[in-house]
């Protein structure tokens, strides 16, 4: 590893299957935990620019075509749209008001 003011350089190998692993002080830099994306930016000159993609700016396929679907069922029947009506939330806490969630809490390793 090589390092100055403004630059960190390090090095690994690619493996047979076209493997690598990002070294200790890279994953340091960037913050990469387990399952974490990385974005490889080609610049004209040949660098190559790495980067931690935010789980922000992740996109879920999944999430992504249901969300398509109920767009188009609602605007296919808008006549089953029915409003959200005090009692429907009265018992949907009812059920699950006591749950407390933190969703920036990192998983234990039985859920990864």
């Amino acid at each position: 590893m090589t390092a100055s003011a403004a630059t960190l350089v390090a090095e690994s190998t690619v493996t047979d299957r076209y493997q690598t692993t990002v070294p200790d002080p890279i994953r340091r830099v960037l913050k990469l935990g387990k399952r974490d994306r990385l974005r490889y930016s080609v610049q004209p000159d040949g660098a190559v620019i790495l980067e931690r993609v935010s789980p922000e700016d992740v996109q879920d396929p999944v999430l992504g075509e249901f969300l398509a679907f109920l767009s188009r069922d609602m605007e296919a029947n808008p006549d089953r749209l029915k409003a959200f009506d005090g009692s429907l939330r009265e018992r949907i806490q009812a059920l699950v008001g006591h749950v407390d969630v933190d969703l920036d809490k990192p998983l234990s390793p039985d859920d990864e």
